[in-house]
């Protein structure tokens, strides 16, 4: 039974009230460690280390920084195997993604944010004939808090701490109690690479005890969030009047408009991916499905047949297409949308079902799900699903196309598929998602801005825009003679 400890002022430490929470290893559904519950009293000392340790970490020249985020980084690559290992268990997605994708992009977190912090610079603006000049300060907020998710449990981790601690800030950070070993991991790799203590503590527990505390500390100074937009609502109204900063980044509902004049066979191999990578349980999944009506019988038994060559097997086996759902309320959540399509007038084409892993009878596994629905409209279209379920339906024009993906409440990202310039550059200035792939999906450049529009969030991360996020900015004017 492996028990998590908090990290906190350096160490590695009980929860106060001495009460532990159950963590579930999807692939079978047994509990395999424990993780502390942990309450406002943890959440303050947390706080207070990171007060302590802030003068002296603000004011670390940037070079030491750097060098000791690039320390974190090597050491992650060095420990990738057992941190995918450890990573697959946790989430129960297969251990060759957390192998291929999660931990690399941990490393890669704090390798970019290392460089970063070294280009970053203020603005400087002469003021012609007035003998003055304008010079702009970019100073660390204080105390920041991080908050991440269960899907992407180290990457999204590392994604917030990484440019937090490059700024100058310190930082008091939770991550999902449904997925928290790699972060407990990273807390013996931040001791390992020299980080000063307090500089960084992550307190594990729930989000309505842990979180909340976190959220609601009046001296912590901003709030970085990735999750449900729900619990981003109640982040905000909770923050807001406290004038804390705000990064959201929250849910999606991603339209993929399939024109007929597409690569075929690339759009054909990337729906795929696009659709089940991490069984489903990616925000930038393309759920929604739309289909030039030219092709679209021609698409939907292609695309049927390559979902159902799909295997679903235990995370471990190398030939596992998808693995585990993170846990079993998820898997209920996301059935229940299934069980209720034919409601909404919907079809399945294929899937729907619970697997049955050989050996592994309790874990939490799903067939990959299409469905084939006849509007927009229908909660199938409407609602955040985050599994392995994506929707199919034609469209005859570009306007109809565009109308329907606009049409939902979330706005993070959009695919598209044509070979026509025209079309691409239209359809990019009019789809409501801050984020736009064309003819391919989940490329990533870590300078770019990442981040939704509407429900889909507030404020952008990645590159400068997170170093901008994590520091106040301070204006300096000089008039000389």
């Amino acid at each position: 039974m492996i028990e998590i400890k908090n990290y906190i002022n350096g160490k590695l430490q009980n929860p106060i009230s001495g009460e532990w929470i159950d963590n579930y290893d999807p692939s079978c559904g047994e509990v395999y460690g424990k993780i502390p519950n942990s309450g406002k009293e943890d959440v303050e000392a947390a706080y207070i280390a990171s007060a302590k340790a802030f003068p002296e970490w603000s004011n670390t020249n940037l070079e030491t920084r750097s060098r000791i985020l690039s320390k974190i980084a090597d050491l992650i690559e060095e420990k990738l195997d057992s941190l995918a290992a450890a990573e697959s268990k946790d989430n129960g997605k297969p251990i060759s993604l957390a192998a291929k994708v999660d931990i690399p992009r941990a490393s890669a977190n704090f390798r970019f944010f290392a460089h970063a912090i070294t280009q970053f610079a203020g603005e400087s603006h002469e003021s012609v004939g007035l003998n003055a000049i304008n010079f702009t300060l970019r100073k660390p907020l204080g105390i920041v808090g991080c908050i991440s998710p269960w899907n992407l449990p180290l990457y999204l981790f590392t994604w917030k701490i990484a440019p937090a601690l490059a700024a100058g800030n310190c930082v008091v950070a939770k991550p999902s109690e449904v997925t928290p070993m790699t972060a407990y991991l990273l807390s013996e790799i931040c001791m390992e690479a020299g980080l000063p203590p307090g500089v960084l503590n992550i307190v594990h527990g729930l989000g309505h005890a842990t979180g909340q505390a976190i959220v609601e500390h009046p001296k912590i100074k901003a709030i970085s969030f990735t999750g449900g937009t729900a619990t981003g609502e109640h982040i905000a109204r909770t923050a807001a009047p406290m004038f804390k900063k705000l990064s959201l980044e929250l849910g999606g509902k991603n339209p993929n408009l399939i024109f007929a004049d597409c690569d075929y066979g690339k759009m054909l191999d990337t729906t795929v991916r696009s659709s089940f990578a991490n069984q489903g349980q990616i925000c930038l999944c393309g759920s929604r499905i739309f289909v030039e009506e030219s092709i679209y019988e021609k698409f939907k038994p292609d695309f049927v047949a390559r979902v159902k060559a799909l295997k679903v097997g235990h995370p471990s086996q190398k030939n596992s297409n998808l693995g585990a759902l993170v846990s079993k309320p998820h898997l209920e959540k996301v059935l229940s949308y299934i069980e209720d399509a034919p409601n909404q007038d919907a079809n399945i084409l294929c899937g729907g079902n619970k697997v049955t892993v050989p050996g592994y009878e309790k874990g939490y596994y799903l067939e990959p799900t299409v469905i084939e629905v006849k509007t927009n409209q229908c909660k199938l279209n409407q609602e955040e699903i985050f599994g392995p379920v994506v929707t199919i339906m034609p469209f005859k024009t570009e306007e109809e196309a565009l109308t329907m993906a606009n049409d939902v409440r979330y706005g993070l990202s959009a695919t598209i598929w044509t070979t026509n310039l025209d079309r691409t550059m239209r359809l990019s200035n009019h789809l409501e998602a801050g984020i736009i792939w064309v003819n391919t999906w989940l490329m990533r450049d870590l300078r770019t801005p990442f981040g939704g529009m509407k429900d889909s969030g507030v404020g952008r991360e990645g590159g400068f825009e997170a170093l901008r996020f994590f520091t106040e900015p301070k204006n300096v004017c000089i008039q000389y003679s």
